[in-house]
């Protein structure tokens, strides 16, 4: 018999605000969250994230990673690299988050959430407004989705941030909604609200 994949969605973000919202996204939906993954850049190595995944005791897990403004390939993105390439792990989707760096290639998103709460064709900017007619979002953790087979892709601003739309007092409705989009369109059967 063969396990499970772990189902697992990726945030591109880190800091101290994305983790206690990352960490209340997952209390929302029932999910898990690796603390340990946040920093700025990404502390851990993706081998111990996925050793923590494996760990977790349910799914879906929510994993952060940053690269930290840099536009070349950092920690967060080779752990993400080595995250989505792993057999035991099911990547469901990543939230891209926009960030300010420049000369990066940026990935191609289908849709993003607003900092208004509205889903939108194409990409959005770190503060939440849409980018009309550009699907390409600009993030510092986002080139390297480029070259995986990630299903779904749904960018968004600063987590936790977007002008306080997402805040934690507002229970961080605009990155809640981008992982709840991620589980609804991968088929993903999640739990209390």
């Amino acid at each position: 018999m063969t396990a499970e994949k772990r189902k697992v969605v990726l945030i591109t973000d880190g800091d101290r605000v994305a983790k206690k919202a990352v960490e209340q996204v997952a209390r929302k939906i029932g999910g898990r969250c690796v603390s340990l993954s946040a920093g700025n850049p990404t502390p851990i190595t993706g081998e111990k994230i996925v050793e923590l995944i494996m760990q977790a005791p349910r799914d879906p897990v929510l994993v952060m990673l940053d690269d930290r403004g840099k536009r070349y390939k950092g920690p967060g993105e080779r752990a993400l690299e080595y995250i989505a390439r792993h057999p035991g792990i099911e990547v469901l989707g990543v939230v891209a988050v926009a960030s300010n760096t420049d000369r990066i290639q940026g990935t191609e998103v289908e849709e993003s959430i607003t900092k208004d709460g509205q889903a939108v064709h194409g990409a959005v900017d770190k503060y939440g407004n849409p980018k009309l007619g550009n699907t390409s979002l600009l993030g510092d953790t986002v080139d390297v989705l480029n070259d995986l087979h990630i299903p779904i892709v749904i960018g968004t601003g600063d987590t936790g941030k977007m002008d306080g739309k997402d805040s934690l007092r507002k229970g961080v409705p605009i990155t809640t909604r981008a992982v709840e989009e991620i589980l609804l369109r991968s088929g993903f059967k999640y739990g209390h609200h």
